[in-house]
């Protein structure tokens, strides 16, 4: 039971966050001229006069209600532009975006307007006015991109563009998460309130967080039709607990329909289907049954294995009467059309009971031109106060491109061309624009420029350059020259000065350079006489390398004769015995021709080892020992505990691989000893051990800090992409673990542990292979279908980023008790978006929750069933590197603190792990439904 206090306590809790919910509602009424106040809501509404110049508003005639919103609307011209909002967000926020449109119902019409709304750039819906009375609301669920998005109008094929309202609510943390979130807004078809006591709409204040909640009795063409007989509607003025993870209003949970003869059925048409689709199910029991009755029922249209086949017991399922139960079908193909019905089982003695339910469509996230030339033609627009060309919003490039420059048709978009000419632009060129490397045009003539021209020489792609008639001054840079693709530089009339680069003057180009009188042509008379000078330098460098070269070819075949030994004790000479050369090494494990590590002899590590007596650790094959070299260099000499032919092939595929391979993030190999039957591994010496030591290590040890254990990671997965798309053919570590990953004296990690690595074949998506690795680490499909590919080292090492998140080991039987391991623990918990219950007590208080999350995300993702629905390693190395900016930044994001859950609750029911399926496969850039 709670007590008093602590109810108290939770609703003023409650009441504090709604409070700060609603200050960061932003609600503009476009086409409005002044500022109000709802008096059927509480909720300010802000003209946009201020922030909107284009367009005229619009009285409506014949508005619909006696909502203030709907009283104006603003109206864009029908051309090839977009007209934008900017509303400002947190990135990495949830929010729901809602824009309306009520045309009003005029006298004469000849045709309805018909056009787009583009969110960034991301095609939001077609909006297609049919009846001027009607109120059209489109909603998107999204996670923020940045700090701003857009939310623009254009493309009309009919009458004239327009917009009625435009409103941002920020949601709870944990709402509407999904695991494809980074790819996917949600485009919200249909939430529907079944039993509602009226035709009007659910909203805020009932409704925090301002859902349009419908009402089942609206009576429009095919919206709820086909219903089925027997169906009763039936409400409580009872409270509903609806602490879950939607937090639906409890005004909508106190209604519902009840098929009384066994049956509860809907049709209803969903706009921009067949689609791929979350669907979310809102059950709660608001009817006192007596003891000897129950309400058993189970989903029988549409069937879809698993979701039909679970059987509701909503009161069992929610752990009680006037409890919310809210399972959701996180990945399910819908078509335009939707039927479905509820039926209940032969031992059940009620019919079907459903209180709302909510359908949205993943609409995949379009790509925004790269933000390195936005940000370059930011700093152009600030060079000049013109309000016309200055104040085109939106993406620069989608859906249509702004009147001032062209973009490539790939996505991402690039910018390839700036055509400003004569547009009153002042100040230097920025520098900035040096990073636009797909620019082939740039215009920037008849303007008022001043200062040298900047860095430029990154422009590779660069064609054509107009400079002439401005006020640029300084010398012209010799990257000009250098431009391989120049066919065209205007320079004339400025005021540069000093020597001409002879390239430009060489190559044939088109290139005007009057009016500048400081500048100097001395090219040509210098060029003969540097033709006769290079001609007489090359002769002469000819011969150099071939003396050159001739002294090399005479050093490599000493070298290769004096290779016949491996030391100079004689030691395996003679004829007749085995080499123990790595030369015997390189063709015997027939892994490499080219030259391999160095051969250290056995009495050399003895030496540094002082006979193997400072143990420091233990290998896939062997222990390993401190040395100390000659040099001074430290060494760690991992010795072979037997020679089978196991074990030996082992340490032929490290000598191998590592001879071949060179990152930061790899433990280099510094040699190798085969002598007197011993197989020895000499690598750097790593001053702080094993990451997995100062996870798991000794209780005295202070743990790692959030920070230092996102660089741990990052140094990691540099470390495996490396070998994933560095090396030709690809390597796969296939042991990827904690205790694999070493740090150095600086705490820089670097991947060791080679033995069990496999090379890919160039032509193969995967590599047949008897599945080796760790227990708790080793990918399940890899060992199901003995297939490896690099998605086997992605899964493994998610599973360490689950470790860095919690601190706990990945199978223990006392943290997960029967999860038995750290991936079913973690992943149950934040597919209830509860992240909290899963961090590292160290870290509770010292973190942003922001930036856990987004390594949460990106590990759920590496664990998924499926290879193909794991990240590539580089798409793991941008989610970190965000993580780190997050946690670095001034964001304001909230530290996690103890039972700072948000409310979650922690039921986990039986229909709830039958609606858990697999991640669908996003190579293809869409979705395909997955079942688990």
């Amino acid at each position: 039971m709670v007590s008093f206090t602590q109810f108290c306590i939770l609703y003023f809790y409650f009441i504090a966050s709604v409070v700060s919910q609603v200050s960061e509602f932003i609600s503009i009424d476009c086409g409005s001229t002044s500022n109000y106040t709802d008096p059927s809501t509480g909720l300010s509404w802000s003209s946009d006069m201020d922030i909107m110049k284009h367009g005229r508003q619009v009285k409506v005639e014949n508005p619909n209600g006696n909502s203030m919103q709907f009283r104006t609307r603003r109206d864009f011209p029908s051309d090839n532009k977009k007209y934008c909002y900017n509303l400002s967000t947190k990135e990495r926020r949830r929010y729901l975006v809602r824009a309306t449109f009520q045309y009003g119902s005029p006298a004469n019409v000849d045709a309805y307007p018909k056009f787009e709304i583009y969110l960034d750039a991301t095609q939001w819906a077609t909006v297609t006015i049919q009846d001027g009375s009607r109120k059209y609301v489109n909603e998107m669920i999204i996670r923020a991109p940045s700090d701003s998005i857009d939310v623009c109008i254009c493309c009309a094929t009919t009458g004239f563009p327009f917009i009625s309202t435009l409103e941002l609510r920020p949601l709870n943390l944990s709402m509407y998460a999904t695991d494809y979130e980074g790819d996917f807004f949600l485009n919200v078809a249909a939430r529907v309130n079944f039993g509602a006591l009226t035709k009007d709409l659910v909203r805020y204040p009932d409704d925090p967080y301002d859902r349009f909640w419908e009402s089942d009795l609206d009576r429009r063409q095919n919206f709820l039709v086909g219903v089925a007989p027997g169906t009763a509607r039936i409400s409580t003025s009872k409270n509903v607990d609806i602490r879950t993870r939607e937090y639906p209003p409890v005004k909508v949970m106190q209604t519902a329909v009840v098929g009384t003869e066994g049956e509860l059925s809907y049709r209803l048409n969903l706009e921009g289907f067949p689609a791929n689709a979350r669907a979310y199910a809102y059950f709660a029991e608001i009817e006192d049954l007596a003891p000897n009755e129950t309400r058993k029922f189970q989903l029988r249209e549409p069937y879809i294995p698993d979701y039909s086949n679970a059987v509701v017991n909503i009161a069992e399922n929610a752990n009680g009467s006037y409890t919310l139960y809210e399972p959701s079908y996180m990945n399910v193909t819908l078509d335009f059309v939707l039927s479905f019905t509820f039926s209940k089982t032969n031992d059940s003695t009620e019919g079907p009971l459903l209180n709302a339910m909510e359908i949205s469509k993943y609409q995949q996230i379009a790509a925004k031109t790269e933000r390195q030339d936005v940000t370059a033609l930011n700093a152009i627009r600030n060079m000049s106060a013109e309000s016309v060309w200055v104040n085109e919003g939106g993406d620069p490039c989608v859906p249509t491109h702004w009147e001032w420059v062209n973009c490539s048709p790939t996505p991402p978009p690039r910018i390839t061309k700036i055509a400003l000419s004569g547009r009153n632009l002042k100040g230097q060129i920025p520098s900035e624009i040096n990073h636009m490397e797909e620019l082939t045009e740039l215009w920037l003539d008849f303007n008022s420029l001043t200062g040298p021209l900047p860095d430029m020489s990154n422009l590779i792609n660069l064609e054509i350059l107009h400079l002439e008639n401005n006020k640029l001054s300084g010398s012209l840079p010799l990257y000009l020259g250098r431009l391989p693709n120049l066919q065209a530089l205007y320079i004339q009339n400025n005021s540069f000065s000093g020597e001409i680069p002879a390239a430009l003057l060489s190559k044939k180009i088109s290139f005007n350079y009057e009016g500048n009188p400081g500048l100097h042509n001395e090219a040509q008379r210098k060029l003969r006489f540097k033709l006769i000078l290079g001609a007489s330098i090359g002769v002469l460098a000819v011969l150099l390398i071939l003396f050159l070269g001739s002294l090399i070819l005479l050093r490599n075949f000493r070298r290769k004769m004096s290779h016949q030994k491996c030391d100079e004790n004689g030691n395996s000479t003679q004829p007749g015995t085995k080499q123990s050369t790595a030369c015997s090494i390189a063709r015997g494990g027939h892994l490499l021709d080219e030259g391999v590590a160095y051969c250290i002899s056995l009495s050399d590590l003895e030496e540094a080892t002082n006979n193997f007596t400072k143990k420091i650790g233990k290998g896939s094959f062997g222990s390993v020992y401190y040395g100390k070299m000659k040099d001074g260099k430290e060494v760690a000499v991992k010795t072979m505990a037997d020679s089978s032919s196991h074990l030996n092939k082992q340490f032929v595929t490290e000598v191998a691989l590592l001879s071949r391979i060179h990152h930061r993030n790899l433990v280099p190999l510094i040699g190798y000893c085969e002598e007197a039957h011993q197989r020895i591994l000499v690598y750097e010496y790593m001053h702080n051990g094993t990451l997995r030591d100062h996870i798991h290590g000794s209780v005295n040890q202070k743990p790692l800090d959030w920070l230092a254990r996102l660089k741990i990671a990052e140094d990691a997965a540099k470390g495996l992409e490396y070998l994933h798309t560095g090396c030709n053919p690809s390597i796969i570590h296939r042991d990827v673990k904690t205790s694999n990953i070493l740090l150095d004296i600086n705490m820089r990690a670097k991947v060791s542990d080679f033995g069990l690595s496999r090379q890919a074949e160039e032509d193969l998506t995967h590599v047949s292979s008897v599945a080796r690795g760790t227990v708790g680490y080793l990918d399940p499909e890899y060992y199901a279908s003995q297939q490896l590919t690099e998605k086997s080292d992605v899964y493994s090492f998610g599973v360490v980023l689950l470790e860095l998140i919690s601190g706990k080991k990945p199978v223990s039987v006392e943290d997960f008790g029967p999860e038995l391991n750290i991936v079913h623990w973690a992943r149950s918990l934040i597919r209830k978006g509860d992240v909290i219950s899963i961090v590292d007590p160290f870290l509770v208080g010292n973190v942003k929750i922001e930036s856990i999350w987004r390594i949460a995300e990106v590990a759920i993702q590496c664990v998924e069933q499926h290879g193909y629905s794991r990240p590539k390693m580089q798409e793991i190395i941008l989610a970190i590197q965000d993580a780190m900016k997050i946690e670095k930044g001034d964001e304001g994001n909230a530290k996690l603190a103890c039972g700072s859950s948000r409310g979650q609750s922690s039921r986990k029911t039986l229909l709830a792990s039958f609606l858990e399926i697999e991640s669908p496969d996003l190579s293809n850039g869409s979705l395909v439904p997955s079942a688990r």
